[in-house]
């Protein structure tokens, strides 16, 4: 993805655009005391805190060959701070294997000019390193060697969620694999909020959260990530960091980053998947640049709602669960930290929602509606792709591979 950068504002033709930002402080915050495996909310999270970091240490020549000496033909996605590729390992040595065997991994080789190449690279490993859940990117290994800083993680087949939504070539996503997404999502989010020491999230968007093979959501790129607060404090104050779009309006505004402005990113995402368009689009029409402001008097009243849905869904949607998964959006956006739910609450409206359908089968006789049955099923993202309400063409077929985004 191509960027450009003016002053300490980065712009990328994805039209969000990146803040300026500084280092992770967690390498500091962590290294006094060890990690805990037990979380406030139980044991529904299915996850756990390690003592330290379990990653292989891989060589810069092991990499070199894995990646097939980083060709351009192996790029899976490039950002600001470096791309990344895809590679080849043995599955039980993690040695290089020969292209086309073994497992497949993506590798992403930062820029060593950067400092904040370094300081994602290092909260990467302090963070993915030592979280393991099911909703959250494997990191498998890293490499540092002279100014070489690489990272290896699971590759992730069916690649971002910012894909599937808006990249031209992308087939339509169904409305129950959104629905899928987003409880995906969530349970990682929950996860990362759940723990004794609270991970604040900090960059929650589209492009972040990938899909495996099997359109299971997992959390990308923890380079952002902060400790949240301690004690009886409500929120830390650091310098601002993330995606125009999706941060919360009060970090913005003071800097103060509370555990529910990741709720706020998460409702972002649940508005574009719901919609079909970006948090920021400076080629819609006047007064719907910011998608959050333009949507938000549609979300409460399903008549209103039904005209700003994705068309990419051809009417193929259960009406009751996008009528309940926007009101959950529209508190998720609430302009005060403390009215917005917390993503536990969030986790399981969604969860919820998505048993609607399943109950209204059983209600039935295990017999559907057309309208329930024109979508969900195995090929339904596969449709062809109407224009979008702008005129352009939706995406029409699936990007494999693990993306990243520019900074």
């Amino acid at each position: 993805m191509n960027s450009k950068t003016s002053g300490s504002i980065t712009t990328s033709n994805s039209t969000t655009g990146k803040l300026s930002s500084g280092g992770s402080s967690f390498m500091a915050s962590a290294g006094s005391g060890g990690t805990n495996s037990a979380f406030d909310e139980g044991g529904f999270l299915e996850g756990q805190i390690l003592e330290a970091p379990n990653l292989r240490t891989f060589t810069f020549l092991e990499l070199r060959t894995a990646t097939k000496n980083f060709r351009p033909d192996s790029v899976l996605g490039e950002g600001g701070f470096g791309r990344v590729y895809k590679g080849w390992v043995d599955e039980k040595t993690m040695n290089p294997a020969k292209s086309g065997t073994g497992m497949v991994v993506a590798v992403k080789k930062l820029n060593s000019e950067s400092m904040q190449g370094y300081e994602e690279w290092q909260s990467e490993i302090n963070f993915l390193g030592r979280l393991s859940h099911p909703n959250l990117v494997k990191l498998l290994g890293y490499c540092w060697e002279d100014k070489e800083l690489l990272l290896v993680y699971e590759f992730m087949a069916k690649g971002s969620l910012e894909n599937h939504l808006f990249r031209r070539g992308c087939a339509p996503l169904s409305w129950e694999l959104r629905l899928k997404i987003a409880i995906g999502a969530a349970r990682g989010l929950a996860f990362l909020h759940a723990s004794e020491k609270q991970v604040i999230y900090r960059d929650f968007k589209a492009s972040n959260i990938l899909l495996d093979a099997n359109y299971n959501a997992k959390l990308s790129d923890f380079g952002l990530a902060k400790l949240g607060p301690t004690g009886s404090n409500s929120h830390i104050t650091t310098r601002v960091m993330g995606t125009y779009g999706y941060a919360a309006p009060e970090y913005v505004a003071t800097g103060h980053l509370y555990v529910k402005s990741d709720v706020y990113g998460f409702g972002v995402v649940m508005l574009e998947m719901l919609t079909g368009q970006r948090a920021l689009d400076p080629n819609r029409p006047n007064g719907q640049l910011s998608l959050v402001d333009w949507a938000k008097p549609y979300l409460n009243d399903r008549r209103k709602l039904a005209r700003i849905m994705d068309t990419r869904f051809e009417g193929q949607y259960n009406s009751k669960q996008a009528l309940q998964s926007a009101q959950l959006t529209m508190i998720c956006l609430a302009a005060e930290p403390r009215s917005r739910p917390s993503m536990k609450e969030v986790l399981e409206t969604l969860e919820q929602i998505e048993a609607m359908k399943s109950r209204a089968r059983e209600a039935r006789g295990g017999s559907g509606s057309s309208r329930d049955r024109g979508h969900g099923r195995g090929t339904a993202q596969h449709r062809s792709s109407p224009r979008t309400s702008d005129g352009r063409r939706g995406p029409s077929r699936a990007a494999n591979g693990h993306a990243t985004k520019a900074r």
